[in-house]
């Protein structure tokens, strides 16, 4: 019994997930259908991008300026310590690691968790109160008029923040490097020798990708919303859950594709 408990348990699950990846490549087409059909509501568009990114920066700037001078910390410590004489390679750490992985992976967390969840509780809060049908009454598309400018948003808006974060992340290794373990200069040096077009233009990729993935995650779990609070209160917590798991999956995806076409 025990087993077929645990069985079913797990073909539940495996459906369930299925289903919902299928529901958001749906979406995605219907979201790229959409997106070039006049008219273009450069207004609502506009107002997102502020909602969502601008009103963002705060928070994500704090987790890149602490993320760097972690890492600078971390790595100063242990090339001090394991390998002696090379602490002059801590710039070199901090900004690969912030421009290739931690900056658009932290800022896609970050994002998700706040920004996220918010337009996943919002879309939900109108799907559980039929604002959603009154759409369809006045012949405006929810599609249209609350996935498209939200997906732009979030698409164009994250490589943005991901350059501010790489940008502090980097500057906080740089105060921590230059306190405690070698030189400004050294640690200026040892940037601008490793550091490549290829690696920013990585991260960037990246970051413009999950914010497609958050979008479209928030928006899928806002439009399948059901049972009123209770149903707003899961699509929350479902949009944070699936939008972290597609970055981190996707992350890796991403950077083998990338690192077969040498960017």
């Amino acid at each position: 019994m025990k087993l077929k408990y645990w069985i079913e348990r797990l073909g539940g699950f495996l459906s369930y997930y299925i289903l919902e990846m299928g529901e958001m490549v749906l979406l995605t087409l219907r979201l790229h259908r959409w997106m070039f059909k006049k008219p273009f509501d450069g207004k609502l568009i506009l107002q997102q991008m502020v909602y969502i990114g601008v009103e963002s920066v705060p928070v994500a700037v704090t987790t890149a300026l602490f993320t760097g001078m972690v890492l600078a910390l971390q790595s100063g410590y242990t090339l001090e310590t394991k390998i002696k004489g090379v602490s002059q390679f801590i710039g070199s750490v901090v900004s690969l690691s912030m421009v290739r992985e931690l900056g658009p992976v932290l800022t896609g967390m970050v994002i998700a968790g706040r920004m996220g969840s918010a337009v996943a509780a919002e879309i939900g809060t109108m799907q559980v109160t039929e604002q959603i049908d009154a759409l369809y009454t006045l012949a405006a598309n929810p599609i249209k008029y609350l996935a498209v400018p939200r997906f732009l948003a979030f698409t164009f808006m994250l490589p943005l923040l991901t350059i501010f974060a790489d940008l502090i992340g980097w500057l906080g290794g740089l105060f921590v490097s230059s306190l405690k373990f070698t030189s400004a200069l050294t640690y200026i040096d040892s940037t601008r020798t490793s550091l490549e077009t290829g690696d920013i233009l990585g991260g960037l990729i990246k970051a413009m990708f999950f914010g497609a993935i958050i979008a479209i995650v928030a928006c899928r779990q806002g439009f399948a919303t059901t049972n009123g609070a209770e149903g707003v209160g899961k699509a929350t917590t479902n949009a944070v859950v699936f939008a972290f798991m597609l970055i981190l999956i996707s992350d890796y995806a991403l950077t083998a594709i990338l690192t077969a076409l040498h960017v």
